[in-house]
């Protein structure tokens, strides 16, 4: 009994004096003739080891090696007025009225939305910043926060929206560091990696999460800003938290080297069971070996100009197994690739031999499964460049060299290739 009054009595005086005082007086009138349960005070007696844990951490030097260089990027717009027509009708025929908005011409400038980005380059007095288009897609000005808390101008050098990424540049002078490119072809599933950005605003500034990489190629579809699927994409799987804000921010190996820019997540939950299935872990960064093709065209040219087949195609796996049978005549062994549906006017990949019905299954030796598969080989080569083109004509496998002279700028529409 003695033992059991001793912990009411501790947990008493953690709780409060009084407790404390009406614990202590029961255990001091224990009349049974047992020995009296005492206790001796000897609080503040704590200390602080002095011995540190010394360890080779690979994770915390590569995010030392880099957080200098990541910034947090603002995209400031002019506000938004509300205007209103008292009649009605103006709204009604598309002409403003009640509900309708439109930027304010005072110039009043309102933070519209925070993202992240990584300096890259020093040159010439200018800083270069890649980060996602989306991060400053409509703005009217930009800010770059630096991580000692500078808040510098940048400008725009160049965008994307194909890729969904962007070149900002900004004054030189406060710039301490410069973070470098890694092979993204060389990583592997299970390889640990590092998000470095501004979750949630510059509140949370240069944040890191640590994670895996889940996968190294994944094709996803690509959407514009009203939810509408423009096409698709290849990009790194990982399970590193990545949030809102941490977008335009680096993927980086334990080296210290950037491989991927984060550029979107999925969230909320999924239907694939009759409870539903909530989504973690699973967010997605651009290649570095696409980041730095791009960036390079959009310091260069202020933007993108990317070679063209001049073909329209669908994925093999859209087709079913008995058209690809009767109408591509392919050999079952044949799984993956994309069919060429249909050709523009003046479709180099016409003039080269393909025909309708052909199936391609690699550029230059690296397989193309799908329709993203076949942009990412082919837009890793540059207008007047020639590559070579496998493909499939009906069980005859075959391959031939087309010099890359058209662009996509030039086919007119968004399906052909």
């Amino acid at each position: 009994m003695g033992r059991t009054v001793a912990v009411a009595l501790v947990a008493a005086l953690i709780g409060g004096g009084v407790g404390g005082g009406i614990s202590y007086y029961a255990i001091s009138r224990n009349d049974s003739g047992a020995p009296l349960t005492t206790t001796s005070n000897t609080g503040g007696t704590t200390k602080i080891s002095n011995v540190s844990v010394k360890q080779s951490d690979a994770s915390q030097a590569a995010f030392a090696k880099v957080s200098d260089a990541v910034v947090s990027v603002i995209n400031l717009q002019k506000q938004q007025q509300q205007s209103s027509d008292d009649s009605g009708f103006a709204a009604i025929f598309g002409q403003g009225g009640t509900g309708s908005s439109s930027k304010s011409d005072s110039g009043a400038l309102t933070e519209y939305s925070e993202g992240s980005g990584v300096i890259y380059q020093k040159r010439g007095g200018s800083a270069y910043i890649v980060t996602n288009n989306h991060v400053v897609s409509g703005s009217d000005k930009l800010e770059a926060i630096l991580s000692d808390g500078s808040k510098l101008t940048a400008t725009k050098v160049g965008t994307d929206s194909v890729t969904d990424l962007a070149v900002l540049k900004i004054n030189a002078a406060k710039v301490k560091s410069v973070a470098s490119f890694g092979d993204s072809s060389k990583i592997a599933a299970g390889q640990t990696v590092l998000a470095i950005g501004s979750p949630l605003g510059t509140q949370y500034a240069t944040s890191v999460t640590q994670g895996i990489v889940s996968a190294k190629s994944r094709t996803v579809d690509t959407t514009d800003e009203n939810g509408n699927t423009t096409g698709q994409a290849t990009v790194i799987q990982t399970d590193a938290a990545i949030n809102s804000g941490n977008s335009g921010g680096p993927l980086i190996n334990l080296a210290g080297q950037i491989i991927g820019i984060n550029s979107m997540k999925l969230s909320g939950s999924s239907s694939q069971s009759n409870e539903g299935a909530s989504i973690e872990g699973m967010g997605f960064a651009i290649p570095s070996d696409e980041v730095v093709g791009i960036i390079n065209q959009l310091v260069t040219r202020g933007k993108v100009v990317r070679p063209a087949l001049g073909i329209s195609v669908v994925d093999l796996d859209q087709v079913s197994a008995a058209q690809q049978s009767s109408i591509l005549k392919l050999p079952s062994s044949v799984k993956s690739g994309v069919v060429v549906a249909g050709f523009t006017n003046t479709s180099i990949a016409r003039k080269a031999g393909l025909k309708k019905y052909d199936v391609i299954v690699g550029i230059d030796g690296k397989t193309v499964t799908n329709t993203a598969a076949l942009h990412t080989q082919l837009y890793k080569h540059a207008v007047g460049q020639t590559i070579k083109v496998t493909y499939y004509h009906g069980s005859d496998k075959k391959s031939v060299n087309v010099k890359l002279t058209e662009t996509t700028s030039s086919l007119g529409s968004d399906n052909n290739n």
